[in-house]
């Protein structure tokens, strides 16, 4: 059996793993490989990308350069753009982008091109994982008819499976190497090879096998989903109780003290990333296959997708109040990341505020010390797209005063929030950072 032979290389610590696409997930991982002493190849188109870890430069904040390039001047790690290393590995590791095209279906473009290239180069006792958050099917369907076209048989001559990613980017608590690993294989055999190479990673324990890699793939969609439908139940609960004159964050922290029977989540100005706005995007796509409309997924999506929008009219609201229109107003936004405290734009709800607030004539200008460019559209999303480009600018006294209004869209833990409300006019808070701010109170807007 395929597996057993690829065992033995793991714990014997020689085998060759390939880590396809270096992005938030790929990098990651194939440092976390390198660390628990497997040979490790990153694999990645973009040639810039590859140049700067060659040269031990870390272009995310999760990856320390030090470590990054410790193992590069090694050798445990060897990143590279020719796809020929991969007839050196033993598994190859899928961890490519899975967007969605403009008629929200999956774009499983990179994940086809990533199976495609991993063929040409497929021999016997290999593991091939899926890494890449997609639709239940996905693994079997789509990338096992490529594989086996070679003539190499799952389960016979190679094994195959799919593992969805759980990295958290900015979690300090959570990790790779501590985060429990689901692995569903196409064949038993397959499953239990997945463990091997990711029990190199976690404590053996922390391995959860599931029946295959349609359960796998679904595990991912239900743990974002999840997600997605308790943002927007809060988010729908923010506009009421606005109405209402109710606090919300108020009544989340009361109800949190329950100890059992609630999670708390949080409001805020949409989700980003690329989890919580695409997986329901793709379960929804695949459950129309089966004649079955999601329809509590879909309404929790559109719910969250509304907030951007939401937020732009609570901003006009309070320019307003002080008699000012939209038009011209100088906003300044604070953090366009998706989330607290990482370097990661992608999806993020900052970006669509800007372009809701442009299309109305503000003035913009944004500072985030972990995003230093932004570019407001791709033209191979978005093909004739125009492309505008905003720099952070540097966050001073004089600068948050010049503004008609200061919106804080990502409440980065470095950000002196109470400075920040003192040299504002207006400051209209989408994450409740000013919850602890008693000076100035009257220029905040909470959302």
């Amino acid at each position: 059996m395929p597996h057993r032979a690829f065992t033995h290389k793991v714990e014997s610590r020689t085998a060759t793993v390939a880590v396809l696409g270096l992005g938030y997930v790929g990098l990651p991982l194939a440092v976390a490989f390198a660390e628990a002493g497997l040979p490790t190849i990153g694999l990645d188109i973009d040639e810039e990308k590859v140049d700067q870890l060659r040269r031990g430069v870390s272009y995310l904040r999760d990856v320390p350069a030090a470590a990054l390039a410790a193992h590069v001047q090694a050798g445990r790690l060897v990143p590279a753009t020719d796809e020929a290393v991969l007839a050196a590995a033993d598994a190859a590791v899928i961890c490519v982008p899975t967007p969605f095209t403009k008629a929200k279906a999956p774009d499983l473009t990179a994940v086809i091109g990533a199976a495609e290239m991993v063929a040409r180069h497929l021999h016997r006792d290999q593991l091939i994982v899926l890494q890449s958050t997609t639709y239940p099917g996905t693994t079997e369907e789509v990338v096992r008819p490529i594989l086996e076209r070679t003539g190499l048989q799952v389960g016979r001559e190679f094994c195959l499976a799919f593992s969805p990613e759980r990295i958290d980017p900015g979690n300090p608590r959570y990790s790779i190497t501590n985060t429990p690993k689901v692995v569903g294989g196409c064949t038993p055999a397959c499953t239990e090879a997945a463990a091997a190479l990711f029990g190199a990673l976690i404590r053996p324990d922390q391995i959860h096998r599931v029946s295959g890699p349609k359960a796998a793939e679904m595990c991912k969609l239900l743990e974002n989903t999840f997600r997605s439908v308790n943002i927007a139940l809060v988010n729908e609960l923010l506009a009421l109780c606005d109405r209402m004159g109710i606090d919300l964050w108020e009544v989340i922290e009361a109800a949190a003290t329950k100890p059992f029977g609630f999670m708390p989540f949080y409001p805020g100005p949409g989700v980003g990333g690329h989890c919580i706005p695409v997986d329901p995007v793709y379960l929804a796509w695949k459950a129309r296959e089966y004649d079955f409309h999601t329809k509590f997924i879909e309404l929790a999506a559109e719910t969250n997708a509304s907030m951007p929008a939401y937020t732009v009219r609570k901003v006009t609201e309070a320019l307003n109040r002080v008699g000012k229109p939209v038009q011209g107003a100088k906003i300044l936004l604070l953090g366009v990341a998706f989330k607290r405290d990482i370097d990661d734009p992608r999806n993020s709800p900052a970006l669509e505020i800007v372009k809701l607030l442009a299309a109305q004539g503000a003035e913009l200008t944004y500072h985030d010390p972990y995003i230093p460019k932004v570019v407001l559209a791709d033209p191979r999303v978005l093909p004739g797209a125009s492309i505008a480009t905003l720099e952070s600018v540097p966050l001073t006294a004089a600068r948050l005063a010049a503004q008609d209004c200061v919106l804080m869209t990502v409440a980065h833990r470095g950000f002196d929030v109470p400075w920040i409300v003192r040299h504002s006019q207006l400051l209209v808070d989408a994450q409740n950072a000013t919850q602890a701010v008693r000076e100035g109170r009257e220029r905040i807007v909470k959302l």
